[in-house]
């Protein structure tokens, strides 16, 4: 068990969140009406064997708009697909809240990265998950795919690295293939 201040078990508050604290009254209002456990698409799974066959060279994934079920929300077309689009699909990911009001959404992808080694021994594939939650998505999205990223990481057997991006500079692919190459990229 983590206990932590009053600020993050307000900011669970105000987003409907359900969290176990070192003091557990802190959320005790709100907590027999809510979960997070989420299913995840037995499609999710069998494309990511896709990707690691190298037939793709990323998978986006989406929470449903029931925010009950993690499903594919888009694939490259085959494995030479260019980053560029991928990371403006995920810059442009939108997420429909209870509401009914659409606006910037989380997401998490799967990416086969190829690099060459700066020392010449050939090139090396990294296959990554990337946990993308913008920091001007609302807080109950990024609450509930930070809670349910687990479900999907379990699914997926093979990833090599994992990251988080919050801002647009963090998934730019200079600066993914250093941390994807621990600098050995060339």
């Amino acid at each position: 068990m983590v206990a932590f201040g009053g600020a993050l078990a307000s900011l669970c508050l105000a987003a409907g969140c359900w969290l176990t604290v070192g003091n557990p009254s802190l959320l005790s209002r709100q907590a027999p009406n809510l979960k997070f456990r989420v299913n995840v698409d037995p499609e999710c799974r069998r494309t990511f064997d896709r990707l690691m066959a190298r037939q793709l060279r990323y998978i986006i994934y989406k929470l449903s708009d029931d925010f009950k079920e993690i499903v594919i929300e888009s694939t490259s077309e085959g494995a030479t697909e260019n980053y560029d689009e991928f990371r403006e699909k995920l810059v442009n990911a939108q997420t429909k809240s209870a509401t009914g009001a659409v606006g910037k959404g989380p997401r998490y992808a799967v990416y086969d990265f190829e690099y060459k080694l700066a020392s010449g021994e050939g090139s090396r594939n990294k296959v990554t998950f990337i946990a993308w939650s913008p920091d001007d998505a609302s807080i109950k999205s990024k609450m509930v795919y930070a809670s349910s990223k687990e479900a999907l990481k379990r699914t997926l057997n093979g990833i090599a690295v994992e990251l988080q991006a919050n801002e647009q500079d963090a998934i730019e692919y200079e600066e993914i293939i250093k941390t994807v190459s621990k600098g050995a990229a060339a």
